[in-house]
């Protein structure tokens, strides 16, 4: 069976390389300019994508444990699929397979690169690295009137729709066609997708939203009311953060930190405390999270202590292993192998076992209850966070030495209350009523007898 599997995904992943463009090995990597020519006259959008995601889409240390694990266990099968978008000159010169750097020219191992991105000139469809290349010395971009001393330069409508970013940012097993990742088709059925390009959030200074940067695409080139910048900011601060780029892992955490709300509500009922949380994503516009979303997590943590400080409920907490709380409330995906079991390895997926994740300008309500413990010391202090993590250690785990990598919590919004407990000024003492009562009824008969002596 396993057999039969693997040749059924021979023959579509070649179909689908085919479909995208040219014969690997057809094209050579040094067709293409290394960056650092590039950046003789585009000096700050290099200094952009330098240490970007897009610059370390193949040297990035999780892709590359990910993807030698997938080779090994599909026979290779899994190569030119996944490095096709993640090293397409490396895979256009046919320096792919193996997966590996041993065999990658310098060029190749620099990920998704200025070249390779403006010679792009054909999409032909969405997802699974559906582009065509044409590295004929022209470069396509945004701009109708660019001119250049070293290249020429064509305007390419493509270059500016979500569509670009969608062959890639799509992607769908081969075989089974389970999604992987539908960042672009969130975003296409979202409420966005009328007024808004995936360009607009990740290619300009603003954090969630457009914002113009007004300047130069180049040193020479003229003053321009908007030039897309080239940060390529996701919410990937782990990787950012393991490879050094400071700058990249820092947006990353703002970028995060502006993309959902929290609401909080805590109120006492009888002996038991209900907890009400909302959180809404305000700010993608895709779902929440989205990406590599079977390792991708996003969380609730509700943390409550006494007046002393003293914890007496916690939920969505790590364990000493460092997962969450299984009994926390958890945006994520959970895909399903061909036996129906959870599976972490993209390659055996054949099912979706669960899917919570948040739809942009969604909100979820999520509801917690405890008792309230007697004799308790208030006023009782709530705590919320929503927290994210680009991998779950289980994942990073298998991919590496146990502990050897950890990807950064990151709380990407929070709020606090509280709840008063005991004896409220307006609730009184409980049988006070009846004291009072007896009090008034002796001091009477004291007053009556006092007279009758």
């Amino acid at each position: 069976m396993r057999a039969i599997i693997l040749l059924v995904m021979a023959t579509m992943i070649a179909g689908t390389l085919l479909a995208g463009s040219m014969v690997a090995g057809a094209i050579e990597s040094s067709d293409f300019d290394d960056p650092t020519v590039c950046k003789g006259c585009h000096g700050e959008i290099y200094d952009q994508w330098d240490g970007s995601m897009h610059s370390i889409a193949y040297t990035d240390p999780v892709y590359l444990a990910e993807a030698e694990m997938a080779s090994r266990e599909t026979d290779g099968l899994t190569d030119t699929y996944c490095a096709r978008c993640h090293t397409p000159i490396g895979v256009l010169s046919g320096e792919v397979p193996p997966i590996g750097l041993e065999n990658l020219s310098e060029i190749s191992k620099k990920g998704v690169q200025c070249d390779f991105c403006h010679s792009v000139n054909k999409s032909t469809g969405i997802g699974n690295g559906a582009f065509m290349v044409s590295p004929d010395g022209i470069k396509r971009g945004p701009y109708d009137d660019s001119k250049a001393p070293y290249h020429e330069s064509v305007f390419s409508e493509l270059h500016t729709k979500s569509e670009f970013c969608g062959m890639c940012h799509e992607v769908y097993h081969p075989v089974t066609g389970i999604p992987v990742e539908e960042t672009y088709t969130e975003w296409k059925e979202g409420p966005y997708s009328k007024t808004t390009q995936c360009q607009d959030c990740h290619m300009t200074p603003g954090v969630t939203h457009f914002e113009a940067n007004p300047g130069k695409a180049s040193e020479i080139g003229p003053e321009r009311d908007h030039v897309y910048t080239h940060y390529f900011v996701g919410g990937n601060a782990a990787v950012t953060g393991i490879m050094g780029s400071e700058v990249h892992q820092q947006m990353a955490e703002e970028r995060l930190k502006s993309a959902a709300t929290l609401a909080l509500e805590a109120e006492k009922k009888d002996t038991e405390a209900e907890i009400t949380v909302k959180v809404t994503n305000a700010g993608a516009g895709h779902k929440l999270p989205t990406g590599l979303t079977e390792a991708r997590q996003a969380w609730i943590e509700i943390q409550v202590n006494d007046a002393s400080g003293k914890e007496i409920y916690h939920s969505g907490g790590l364990d000493s292993e460092g997962e969450v709380d299984p009994d926390a409330v958890i945006y994520h995906v959970v895909l399903g192998d061909a036996s129906g079991n959870p599976t972490m390895k993209v390659w055996e997926a054949e099912s979706i076992l669960f899917d919570n994740r948040i739809l942009p300008k969604e909100t979820r309500v999520e509801k917690f209850n405890f008792a309230i413990p007697g004799g308790l010391e208030g006023p009782i202090t709530v705590n919320a966070k929503l927290n994210y993590r680009s991998a779950s250690q289980k994942f990073l785990d298998e991919l590496f030495e146990e502990g050897e990598v950890v990807a950064p919590v990151i709380e990407m919004a929070g709020a606090e209350s509280t709840i008063e407990v005991g004896n409220a000024p307006d609730e009184g003492v409980p049988g006070f009523e009846c004291i009072f009562v007896l009090i008034s009824l002796l001091a009477v008969a004291y007053l009556i007898r006092r007279r009758g002596e």
